[in-house]
């Protein structure tokens, strides 16, 4: 049987960041602010895949308020989830994600996050998806003020 989640994260902008998207750092004069290092897109995968095997969010397993995940690298806790949703006896097969965002252009790096994506869920790279649109300049997304990603993942039951 194969089964399907669906994940979301955002983050705002802030100074003196690094920013990180896909597990990939982009050059950007900004960065996104969060308790670990805010990667939207591992952030909205991690719960897509957390949905898709019943497994709560990724705000019950890395709590914001636990200081072991701060300053963490996302792409450790996308392999965290991996164990995870494999322990609980499925297979992730594919995912597909979106970044929603003003700036930086994503296409010049989407390669590199299939790939990153890729490696953190032992996936081959055209088992995932990664896209990119803008707000057309509506709300805070819109006006520059974060990045947003939605992304949706699909695991099979690994008993059959």
């Amino acid at each position: 049987m194969t089964r399907f989640g669906i994940g979301y994260d955002v983050h705002r902008f802030g100074p003196a960041r690094r920013l990180i998207l896909g597990g990939i750092e982009i050059p950007h004069d900004l960065g996104l602010l969060g308790h670990s290092d805010a990667d939207v897109v591992l952030h909205a995968i991690a719960d897509a895949l957390l949905g898709a095997a019943a497994l709560g969010d990724i705000g019950v397993h890395f709590p914001p308020s636990d200081p072991r995940w701060e300053g963490v690298d996302s792409q450790s806790l996308l392999r965290q989830v991996r164990s995870m949703v494999t322990a609980a006896n499925y297979r992730p097969r594919n995912v597909d994600v979106t970044i929603v965002a003003e700036e930086p252009r994503i296409a010049p790096h989407a390669a590199d996050m299939r790939s990153a994506i890729a490696r953190c869920l032992e996936l081959a790279v055209d088992a995932v998806s990664v896209k990119a649109t803008t707000n057309e300049g509506m709300g805070f997304i819109g006006r520059g003020e974060g990045i947003a990603a939605l992304a949706v993942a699909s695991v099979d039951d690994a008993s059959t």
